[in-house]
């Protein structure tokens, strides 16, 4: 089973080459068909199957390059969520050069308006900053073919219902939904069944990710002795790469900074930081730079990180849904993982109804002894003097014929792509195919040049004109 049978373009199958995708998983075996033959679906599957690839690579397939207005609307609850799709949908689309551009709040409004004014196919955000943009103007919508409801469960859980239905009302009527979700509890059934035509449903037996690849156990623990729990867990566990889950920003902070006084390699995220701040926490973890993140639940969106081996709930979530969320950060692609749960004496209520939820008991385990923590200690101290081996990102091998070139020349100066391109491809052995995603802002343009040949074109620019005007062009730094 390869993507060959799908009879997709070159353009995307070199993507996917590129990217390591030799095969598809089974949540894009069953939805890709379907998707390319413009038909609405509802699809239960868990985090980390596979499914922003299920429905990008149809996206990327069927929109038309030509068009200028955003063809494809794709809603996700967190920023962090809306980023990683825009990425994944702009590493599927890279030769076709499939713009896609990431909508969301705590980032200036003005320079998601510019990037939306551009030449746009895919348009990726939360349901607030689109909902801003489709009232203020800066998107059109007349064009949309394609609306995507990712993690559509916790989006509703989040409270953006009413968002995300004001959103589907201003949309083309004549349009395919795709609508996916780790759960399908009623609200997201009862959205599926307004506002979408004759919806084809799709499970991905959750057992796979849920339990035969992830080692549930719990410990039943007082508040005042997690902290110490938690030490002598991680001792004995010594894990890779862990998160562990707190239920508030203060319990966030509190926890990292006791973790730092033990040298533990670690760093923390939750809604209280800079957008930018949390963005470089999540790649300096996606990279390995350290092993510990302490995490409020707004990091069970969005983190794609292959070789998580532990998940730990130091407080048991109060949503059934986001146990099967945060601990679906574990376990994937494959890989055995492990999630570990604190409950206090009194939180029995929460975990009846989260054991109710996900159809099993969680095995219950008896504190690490002193000498068990003893005899583990050194192994553990070894391992956090020791460097992480740093991870490779999977779109390294896709970028490495790449290059970003910067001009500084932009829209004020009245250049437009139509004027980079006839240029560049006035130069000897440059095709039309070669030159990638053209960003052109205000004072600056950024151009991807494609198979290898960026050392080339970089060269031949400095002494060519730009309808008669010579730029300035080096790599980007970007």
């Amino acid at each position: 089973m390869t993507f060959q049978k799908y009879q997709l373009s070159s353009e995307i199958i070199q993507a996917l080459d590129g990217l390591g995708y030799t095969e598809p998983t089974e949540v894009q075996e069953k939805v890709m068909a379907d998707a390319l033959g413009r038909k609405d679906l509802v699809v239960k599957s868990q985090t980390g199957s596979g499914k922003t690839a299920a429905f990008g690579i149809p996206i990327c397939e069927m929109v038309e390059w030509e068009e200028n207005k955003p063809q494809a609307l794709i809603l996700t609850p967190t920023r962090e969520l809306a980023d990683q799709v825009k990425e994944d949908i702009t590493n599927i689309g890279r030769f076709k050069r499939i713009k896609a551009v990431a909508v969301y709040g705590k980032q200036p409004f003005a320079y998601q308006k510019a990037d939306l004014k551009q030449k746009c196919h895919v348009v990726v955000g939360t349901p607030g900053r689109v909902m801003d943009h489709i009232e203020r103007g800066t998107l059109v919508l007349d064009r949309i073919t394609y609306l995507v409801l990712d993690e559509a469960d916790e989006m509703l859980n989040m409270g953006f219902i009413s968002q995300v239905e004001k959103i589907i009302n201003h949309l083309p009527k004549n349009r395919t939904t795709m609508l996916f979700s780790a759960t399908l509890p009623d609200m997201v059934k009862k959205l599926s069944q307004k506002y979408m035509n004759e919806p084809k449903n799709i499970v991905i037996d959750s057992d796979v990710t849920i339990t035969d690849n992830i080692d549930h156990s719990l410990f039943i623990v007082s508040e005042q002795r997690k902290l110490e729990l938690l030490r002598n867990v991680t001792v004995v566990e010594n894990p890779d790469s862990c998160i562990i889950f707190c239920r508030t920003k203060d319990l966030v902070d509190r926890v990292t900074d006791e973790l730092e006084k033990f040298h533990y390699t670690v760093d923390k995220l939750h809604g209280g930081m800079m957008q930018d701040d949390r963005f470089a926490v999540m790649d300096e973890f996606k990279r390995g730079e350290f092993r510990y993140l302490v995490a409020t639940d707004v990091a069970a969106r969005g983190i794609d990180i292959e070789n998580i081996t532990h998940v730990i709930n130091y407080d048991i979530p109060l949503e059934n849904e986001s146990y099967v969320h945060r601990v679906g950060r574990t376990g994937r692609a494959g890989n055995k993982g492990m999630a570990i749960s604190f409950v206090t004496p009194n939180e029995d209520r929460f975990l009846a109804e989260i054991e109710t939820f996900i159809g099993f008991n969680i095995p219950r385990r008896d504190m690490p002894s002193q000498q068990l923590v003893a005899e583990a200690i050194d192994a553990f101290t070894e391992k956090l003097e020791k460097l992480p081996k740093l991870k490779k990102d999977k779109s390294e091998n896709l970028n490495k014929d790449i290059l970003k070139l910067y001009f500084n020349g932009g829209k004020k100066k009245k250049l437009r792509a139509f004027d980079f391109v006839g240029t560049i491809t006035s130069i000897p052995g440059i095709e039309a195919e070669d030159i990638g995603i053209i960003k052109i802002q205000d004072t600056v343009t950024y151009i991807d040049i494609l198979n290898g040949k960026g050392p080339l074109v970089l060269q031949e620019m400095k002494t060519k004109t730009v309808k008669g005007k010579l730029l300035k062009v080096h790599k980007a730094k970007k």
